[in-house]
């Protein structure tokens, strides 16, 4: 796939800025807080309806505007799609696909594919689970839309849950409230499709992404990739699964009641990242995590290009700062001309001469954006 333009409409810091691309490679050049990685984000937003910083859509609307929209035309092997994502300050987002409206955002999802790789990554070793769980959503939903929708309705149990307990558990009432037998069959079915899926991702995942960091670290460390559930997980099948979460529900039953939470879920899950059976957050250095890291960015490309059969956009945030010298090489040797990419840097002393040739730089300058 090969985005061709990008329009910014008072997004973050632009006013109106459109973008063509015509080269494999795009190199976004100039200095921080210019409004490199709003463009990135706002490609981003067009593959997975989320973004890394996680901002609220007021933060992403220009400063003194209501609306912001982005537009893009995307060239895949069935043919163009033009893409529209409007964000509003004070309202609900809409999404539009080749001039109709989308009832649903989740048919949205899926024409466009992208894996983000910036600096702020790092802390999916260093940080804490719920960053792990928001990385693996993130590539769910461009493996499986259907997931955005599985996970959305999650999330929304699992709200009207904890109010019942915290409501329960400010009360005077001795006996716990009837209706949370029903609330605990709805958390078991949506959250036994969330954890199935993880499952089966990161089963999928996990060898890409050990063959990677073996080539990486020149077979000096081995990476180990574990789902740890808050339920037992013996078999991947939805009976046992549910069994399995029903269980468990009944155990913390009265610890869940006491604190007025739900204490049993997928929201409790845990991505355990090893390199040599050691936790890659009590491991080694900053450049092995970094190795890890990497392993993980190049594998999400090439598990994407598998199962949606073309390569997907790579988004390069400023992370070649972050890389030593055989690091940068090893990831620039594997993009080549296979991934159309993105880059943003303040400055071009770590591409080579080759790679200068083959690539669009483009000068990013306080929300303007010029030819180089």
């Amino acid at each position: 796939m090969f985005l061709k333009t990008l329009h910014l409409k008072q997004f973050r810091n632009y006013q109106e800025q459109r973008v063509d691309f015509v080269a494999p490679k795009t190199i976004l050049l100039g200095n921080n807080a210019q409004g490199k990685s709003n463009l990135l984000e706002a490609v981003e937003l067009l593959a997975t309806l989320r973004t890394h910083r996680i901002a609220r859509d007021r933060d992403l609307v220009r400063d003194g505007e209501n609306i912001s929209l982005i537009l893009a035309t995307l060239q895949r092997e069935a043919g163009i799609s033009d893409l529209k994502l409007t964000l509003r300050r004070n309202g609900r987002r809409t999404v539009n696909l080749n001039s109709e409206n989308l009832r649903r955002q989740m048919d949205f999802l899926g024409v466009l594919n992208a894996v983000e790789f910036s600096s702020l990554d790092l802390e999916l070793v260093r940080g804490g689970p719920d960053g792990r769980r928001n990385w693996l959503n993130t590539l769910l939903i461009q493996l499986e839309p259907v997931y955005a929708h599985i996970l959305q309705q999650y999330n929304k149990v699992l709200r009207q849950r904890n109010a019942l307990l915290k409501s329960y558990q400010q009360s005077e009432l001795k006996v716990p409230p009837k209706e949370l037998a029903v609330w605990d069959a709805q958390l078991v079915s949506a959250g036994t499709k969330v954890i199935r899926r993880r499952d089966r991702a990161l089963q999928r995942l996990t060898p890409i992404a050990s063959n990677w960091h073996a080539s990486i670290s020149n077979s000096t460390e081995v990476l180990q990739i574990k789902y740890l559930p808050s339920i037992p997980l013996e078999e991947n099948e939805p009976e046992q699964v549910q069994q399995a979460f029903f269980a468990k529900i009944e155990q913390r039953s009265v610890a869940e009641l006491h604190q007025g939470t739900t204490l049993v879920g997928p929201h409790r899950d845990e991505v355990e990242l090893t390199i040599n059976q050691t936790a890659a957050r009590q491991y080694g250095s900053q450049g092995q995590q970094r190795t890890l890291v990497l392993a993980l960015k190049l594998a999400e490309l090439q598990l994407i290009e598998e199962v949606v059969g073309e390569p997907p956009l790579l988004l390069l945030d400023d992370v070649l700062a972050e890389l030593d010298p055989s690091r940068q090489n090893q990831l620039l040797d594997a993009i080549q001309d296979r991934f159309q990419t993105l880059i943003t840097t303040t400055h071009l002393g770590s591409f080579d001469s080759q790679w200068l040739k083959s690539s669009q730089i483009l000068h990013v300058k306080a929300g303007e954006i010029f030819p180089g």
